[in-house]
């Protein structure tokens, strides 16, 4: 292959990592080290499901795509074997399923990630999975206004009864 159609694929892969990285709402960066292959493939079945891309991409690819796009903090941590997940649509779903999957298997290492924007270190990737889910926020939500409703009703309805007499 000449140097020209070389620089040409890695211009391609740099334009399809920045492309990832602008679409997505949250990226988790982590050192996949040691990990088993019935393990990778469990977490990427778990990944999937919860609709995350994860993969396997070359550090200075990555550092070329994040430095055209202003995310500087992210070099530091591109050292080792670097896996990437991608949560295009829940932003708490890469950072939960990872964590918990660090947890479990003791082998993978968070190094960072970006969300909405905002580097975020091992710690902010750590405070994000612990953020319950949106349906548990929406239910929170629902249960309190449904419990304010339910107050507002009965206030109404004893006014409604003293006037009535009905006391």
């Amino acid at each position: 292959m000449s140097n020209v159609k070389i620089l040409e694929s890695k211009k391609s892969i740099v334009a399809g990592i920045k492309e990832k990285f602008e679409k997505a709402k949250t990226v988790v960066v982590v050192d996949y080290r040691g990990l088993t292959v019935a393990e990778d493939t469990e977490l990427r079945n778990q990944l999937r499901q919860a609709g995350v891309e994860y993969c396997v991409l070359k550090n200075t690819m990555i550092n070329l795509a994040t430095k055209e796009m202003g995310y500087e903090g992210l070099a530091a941590h591109l050292e080792g074997p670097t896996a990437v997940a991608f949560g295009y649509e829940d932003m708490i779903a890469p950072a939960k399923i990872l964590s918990e999957f660090s947890k479990k298997t003791k082998k993978m290492t968070i190094k960072c990630g970006i969300c909405d924007g905002d580097f975020l270190d091992e710690a902010g990737v750590q405070a994000l999975a612990n953020l319950p889910s949106k349906e548990v926020l929406i239910a929170k939500i629902m249960g309190s206004m449904m419990s304010s409703v339910s107050k507002f009703v009965y206030c109404v309805e004893a006014l409604r009864k003293k006037q009535a007499g009905e006391e």
